[in-house]
């Protein structure tokens, strides 16, 4: 769940211009498919993120990427909504979204299950869960994904 070296680097470029227009920088993904690498830039605001604001978005963030040249391979930049399902991937996603349904992914089975639906009640570096009544904690390293499930964002 860990942001690699790249993506790192393209949102510490980014963070502050896309705040300069009163949204938030929610994520960054740099990730190969096929023979292609994107560049995935996920941002969000209080009142939701339309087309135009990530045609925005771009039209900013694109000459600050280019200028610092961060990227030795050709890519695509795509600039998008985290969408209501969203991936909980940095700390204060979690702290943020303390009470909200979410849905665990774990790499290996507990108790013959890899997922788990429930209120995410606690963070500290681990997850804590409320499943069907009973607290579960997760470590980081045993997660593959936690996404809130059906958020009021």
């Amino acid at each position: 769940m860990a942001q690699n070296p790249t993506a790192a680097k393209v949102a510490a470029l980014i963070k502050e211009p896309i705040e300069g227009l009163g949204l938030r920088l929610w994520t960054v993904k740099f990730v190969k498919e096929g023979a292609s690498w994107y560049l995935r830039v996920f941002i969000d605001s209080d009142d939701g993120i339309g087309i135009d604001q990530c045609v925005e978005v771009s039209h900013l963030i694109d000459p600050i990427i280019d200028e610092a040249d961060p990227i030795a391979v050709s890519y695509c930049l795509e600039v998008c909504s985290p969408g209501l399902e969203r991936e909980l991937t940095e700390d204060w996603h979690f702290e943020r979204y303390i009470g909200a349904p979410v849905t665990v992914k774990l790499i290996r089975p507990r108790d013959n299950k890899r997922e788990f639906k429930g209120e995410l009640k606690k963070y500290d570096g681990s997850v804590t869960v409320l499943c069907d009544g009973e607290e579960l904690e997760f470590t980081k390293a045993e997660l593959v994904s936690v996404r809130l499930d059906d958020a009021d964002i």
